[in-house]
């Protein structure tokens, strides 16, 4: 079946192809039966939940187009975010849903979505979100951006702790892997602008990923430097330069200042520059003084310093992070990690789903086994037994292209 066909929620609305008529349209049809999915009894309660085989269905499964649409995680300014489930590799996936009238509400929506999907297009790094799909209706006004599944972020669960913050060596593997990040954007010409523990998220096996770059700018690449005009990131984490009203600003330090704050506020829990509204917020920043805690020790202190220097040219650069002994040497392990917590209270929320749908739909009698999302990237096909496989060509099933087991790019989540 062509994977582009999709079932159309009537509830919500859908962003249209004035803005983006450079994709393909889809056609939106009811096409349940070639699933059979009515002859199952299960509700797709949350894709990922152990109550997917033992609810009583409620209502259709929802499919666009090879996705199954999954329970709600979240919901922001420019849409709700939904879990879903690819069809043909079993992995999991987040589709941000953006409705048309959401966007014209908020400034430069939808230039700033616009502009976020031609950049992830562009990007393929372990430490950056994949853009896998995009699906849209020009006639209901919405657009679907599938993204790999990432199950939680640094900020839900520094909020889950009552001191908000990591321990350091925590707090140091997820630094490190956001300069990894930051440095091949940087070496895109990419400034991301919106650095902080809120689009910082994490796959199952704890890989960070760098999100939300809809505030992000794309340097002209015959541009003799990183010189940028305008700034849309988050207040508590702009740099002097912005809060006082600088014109021009060099882009890449933005990045470096922004990623010094998330390194203070996950290693104490604080924030260097607080306000009681913007206005205060702003002329704290411009001023360039903060008190770093006293429990901080070299060489954490000086890093900091570096990070947060009001000066640009005395600000680190990302060369000088790498090399600093903080970044070099990882503290030792004292105390136990911060989990990603579950969502709503669901305990299974860290497992696959791949295990129910193996055992509902083709009768493997073992036990279920619980698969991270790492192993499903690694490889789908490794994870299927050979008894597996029998029982599935006794039901007279083929999988895609008419092969005898799942082709290298069906099994990996592989980016656009």
């Amino acid at each position: 079946m062509d994977n582009r066909i999709a079932i159309c929620d009537p509830d919500e609305d859908e962003v249209n192809n004035e803005l983006f008529g450079d994709i393909e349209p889809v056609t939106w049809v009811n096409d349940d039966t070639n699933y059979d999915l009515d002859e199952i009894n299960m509700a797709f309660h949350r894709v990922d939940s152990h109550q997917i085989i033992y609810e009583e269905k409620k209502k259709k499964c929802k499919l666009i187009g090879k996705y199954v649409m999954g329970d709600l995680l979240g919901e922001g300014s420019y849409g709700k975010v939904k879990e879903m489930l690819d069809s043909d590799t079993l992995c999991r996936r987040a589709v941000k849903i953006l409705k048309k009238k959401k966007l014209r509400r908020i400034p430069n929506g939808e230039i700033n979505v616009q502009r976020e999907i031609q950049l992830l297009r562009t990007l393929k790094h372990k430490n950056v979100i994949d853009l896998v799909d995009v699906l849209y209706n020009d006639e209901k006004e919405k657009m679907y951006l599938v993204m790999e599944f990432c199950v939680g972020g640094l900020q839900d669960m520094l909020e889950s702790m009552p001191h908000k913050k990591f321990p350091l060596w925590q707090g140091h593997g997820y630094f490190c892997q956001l300069i990894d990040g930051l440095e091949y954007l940087h070496s895109k010409g990419i400034v991301h602008k919106d650095i902080k523990p809120g689009n910082l998220l994490l796959t199952l096996d704890g890989t960070l990923k760098i999100s939300d770059l809809g505030v992000a700018e794309a340097l002209d690449m015959f541009a003799k430097d990183d010189t940028c005009t305008t700034g849309q990131g988050s207040p508590a984490f702009q740099p002097p330069e912005i809060a006082n009203g600088c014109e021009t600003f060099a882009g890449f330090k933005v990045d470096i200042w922004s990623s010094g704050v998330t390194l203070y506020n996950i290693t104490t829990g604080e924030y260097p520059f607080e306000g009681d509204n913007i206005y205060k917020l702003y002329e704290n920043i411009g001023k360039g003084e903060y008190t770093i805690p006293a429990e901080v020790e070299d060489p954490l202190k000086s890093l900091l310093q570096g990070m947060l220097q009001k000066d640009i040219d005395k600000r680190f650069t990302l060369q000088q992070i790498r090399q600093h002994p903080w970044t070099i040497c990882r503290p030792p392990k004292t105390l136990e990690e911060v989990p990603i917590p579950p969502l709503r209270g669901d305990e299974w929320h860290t497992m696959t789903v791949l295990p129910y749908l193996m055992e509902h739909h083709y009768g493997v009698d073992n036990d279920p086994t619980y698969y991270t999302e790492h192993q499903l990237n690694d490889s789908c096909e490794s994870l299927v037994s050979p008894d597996w496989w029998s029982r599935y060509d006794r039901r007279k099933k083929t999988p895609r292209n008419g092969s005898d087991k799942w082709g290298t790019e069906e099994c990996l989540q592989q980016p656009l």
